[in-house]
């Protein structure tokens, strides 16, 4: 049964970066499918790879992706039933005795993603099950570190590795002193670059749970909502900002109070060093409260912006949320732009 489940798992990865891997630039595509080839090889993070090789695989991964372009997600072998692609929580009742987690979901511009892992741990967190992966058996192009289905928050530590280490290559070669340099030279890398890098996946992977349960409770309110509204700004600017708002709020709920509570400057730089160019532009103030930060060491200027930040994007969140009727996507979009913070 297992290696059957694990086939048509893969099955369906294929078709859904069959369907979505042109969403992608260029340069980020080239940089997923790179990774993707070091992945399913089982190369060492630190391997160089042989570019004629890479582009080869690519070749002709793209051209058996060409190959699916017409066909369905495949139900899942369980036991004796043919379960749902979709049905994470039929699926993990089998799984999850026998060491193993499946998640799947909708990601941006409504794109599919499936996963099918070793299962590392299980825990209960703010009433939230919390299934944390180790190796990964199947997974697809973005393979994203963590995703919340209803009150199970799935955490993929393998995926979230990969994340960091390209921090800490773009660190390594460049040396800037930034957010990420501050953050980067606690963990003595230099020294033991594998026990610094763990050390690092282990401080983010808390970062990414306190994450994830903002999100939820940054949609407790608008979640009837929040999917419809999502759907009909698909693959806009407006679904990028709208997401970026719900993850600014849920940071302001979560994360930030644990970091300031916490006051570990390593936690703090790497947060601010991760902080996308649009989430920035929709709230350059917490980016300036934290330069204050870094001059005067007084937390209270960060505490006193969150504040401020959490309250502003609730309200924001709630009037993009009862948008309704023609050109929803141009609206949000005014919306949201004429209410930086």
């Amino acid at each position: 049964m297992r290696e059957q489940l694990l086939s048509t798992v893969r099955h369906n990865c294929h078709i859904a970066d069959a369907r979505h891997a042109a969403d992608y630039t260029l340069c980020t595509y080239l940089m997923k499918m790179r990774e993707l080839y070091r992945w399913e090889h089982g190369y060492p993070l630190d391997q160089e790879l042989d570019s004629n090789t890479v582009g080869e695989w690519v070749r002709q991964r793209e051209a058996y992706w060409e190959s699916l372009s017409e066909q369905e997600f495949r139900a899942l072998p369980v036991n004796v039933d043919r379960v749902d692609p979709f049905d994470h929580d039929s699926v993990n009742e089998c799984l999850l005795p026998h060491g193993l987690v499946y998640s799947s979901g909708l990601g941006r511009q409504a794109a599919a993603h499936f996963f099918l892992g070793e299962l590392l741990e299980q825990k209960h967190c703010d009433g939230y099950t919390v299934l944390i992966s180790g190796r990964e058996l199947a997974r697809d192009l973005v393979s994203p570190p963590a995703m919340t289905r209803g009150n199970v928050i799935f955490l993929r530590r393998e995926s979230l590795k990969r994340l960091l280490w390209e921090r800490v290559q773009e660190w390594r070669w460049n040396r800037c002193e930034n957010p990420l340099g501050k953050a980067l030279l606690h963990y003595g890398l230099d020294d033991d670059l594998e026990a610094g890098l763990e050390s690092l996946v282990d401080d983010q992977m808390e970062m990414v749970l306190l994450h994830e349960i903002g999100e939820v409770n940054a949609g407790q309110e608008i979640e009837s909502a929040w999917t419809s509204q999502l759907m009909s700004v698909a693959g806009s600017r407006a679904e990028l900002q709208l997401r970026a708002i719900r993850d600014n709020l849920a940071d302001a709920i979560s994360t930030l109070p644990f970091l300031l509570a916490n006051g570990r400057p390593e936690l703090i730089h790497f947060y601010f060093a991760t902080f996308g160019p649009m989430r920035r532009d929709l709230s350059p103030s917490i980016h300036a409260a934290y330069q204050q930060w870094c001059e005067s060491g007084d937390l209270r200027v960060i505490a006193t912006e969150v504040e401020r930040l959490r309250a502003h994007w609730e309200q924001i969140m709630r009037q993009a949320m009862a948008i309704r009727g023609e050109r929803p996507a141009a609206r949000v979009t005014a919306l949201i732009e004429g209410n930086r913070l």
